[in-house]
C-alpha cells in the first residue's frame, strides 16, 4: 500500500490495458494510425525519464505490466479496459484472452472488463450473455467511436445499445465504462460527444456510468451532466498526465471535478500502457 505522512491507502487503477499494436497485427493502415497517435501522447505528455522507444510501446507484455503497475507502481489493485477495434487490428487491439488469463492468475490483484459493440445487434447480445458468464463480469467498456463495416460510432441512447444496457442489467453488469475523451486518429471527435451519456444515465438507475477522461476536450459539459446524474462518474485517465506538461490545465482539470462532482465521484486510472503509472 501506497504510504505518505503516516497514511496508508490502498489504491485501485480503474484503467490499465494490455495491447498489441505491433505492425504484424495490424489489419490496416488504420491500426498504424492508432497507435502512433497513442505514441505521440506518451512522448508529449509524459517526463522525459518515462519514455519508452517505440518496440516496446507498441507490445509490452504481462511480465512487464506486472513490474510496472505492482513492483515498480504503487498499484493495489487494477481493471483491465478492453478495447476491441476489430476492424484495425487482426487479433483486436486489447488482448482480451491474454488479459482475461492473467486476471484469473492474479485475481487479488486485477479484475477484467470486456467490451461489446451494439452494431453486432442480436448476435452480439447472444455473445454478451455468454461472454458475462465464462467472464464473471462486473463491468464493460465501450468506445462509441469504434468503426464497424460502414459505421464510424454509435450513440448510447441508439436502440440497440439500449437493449444492451438492460441486458447489462439483467446480468447484473452495473458499471458501463465509456470512452469520451480525446480523439484517437482515424476515430471521429464528435463520436466521442459526451451528450448522450445524459439520456441513459436517467433512463438506467441501476448502472453506473463511468465517464473515461472526463469527457475531455467537453470537460464543462461533461460537469453539467455528472452533477444532475447520480449515477455518472468521471475516470482520471488522460488527464493525469497533464500534472507534468501543463499544471494550470491540469489544476484547472481537478478543481471543475471536485466543485461539481465531488471526490467520490472521481476514479483514478492512469491509462496504462500510455503511460506508467
Amino acid at each position: 500500500m501506497y504510504q505518505k505522512d503516516g497514511q496508508k491507502y490502498f489504491i485501485v487503477d480503474g484503467h490499465v490495458h494490455l495491447w498489441d499494436g505491433r505492425e504484424s497485427n495490424h489489419k490496416n493502415v488504420h491500426g498504424k494510425q492508432f497507435i502512433d497517435c497513442f505514441y505521440d501522447y506518451h512522448k508529449n505528455l509524459s517526463p522525459e525519464e518515462y519514455v519508452w522507444d517505440y518496440d516496446t510501446y507498441t507490445y509490452y507484455g504481462e511480465e512487464r505490466l506486472l513490474r510496472d503497475l505492482f513492483v515498480d507502481g504503487y498499484v493495489d489493485h487494477a481493471i483491465f479496459q478492453a478495447t476491441l477495434l476489430s476492424d484495425f487490428y487482426v487479433t483486436g487491439f486489447g488482448q482480451t484472452e491474454d488479459a482475461l488469463s492473467l486476471t484469473r492468475k492474479h485475481s487479488d490483484k486485477l479484475t477484467y472488463n470486456h467490451a461489446y459493440d451494439p452494431r453486432h445487434e442480436k448476435a452480439g447480445l447472444e455473445q454478451l450473455r455468454r461472454d458475462a458468464a465464462r467472464m464473471n463480469l462486473q463491468g464493460v467498456k465501450l468506445y462509441t467511436a469504434e468503426w464497424h463495416g460502414d459505421s464510424r460510432g454509435y450513440e448510447l441512447d441508439d436502440p440497440w445499445s439500449r437493449r444492451y444496457l438492460e441486458e447489462c442489467i439483467e446480468l447484473g453488469i452495473r458499471n458501463i465504462h465509456v470512452h469520451k475523451g480525446p480523439t484517437i486518429r482515424p476515430l471521429d471527435r464528435d463520436a466521442f460527444d459526451v451528450a448522450d451519456v445524459d439520456k441513459v444515465a436517467t433512463d438506467y438507475l441501476d448502472l453506473r456510468f463511468i465517464v473515461e477522461h472526463v469527457g475531455l476536450p467537453r470537460l464543462e459539459d461533461f460537469c453539467w451532466i455528472a452533477t444532475q446524474e447520480s449515477n455518472v462518474y468521471g475516470g482520471l485517465s488522460v488527464a493525469l498526465p497533464f500534472i507534468h506538461t501543463r499544471p494550470r490545465y491540469f489544476a484547472q482539470i481537478i478543481g471543475e471535478l471536485l466543485y461539481w462532482l465531488g471526490e467520490d465521484k472521481i476514479v483514478f486510472g492512469s491509462d496504462y500502457a500510455l503511460w506508467t503509472p
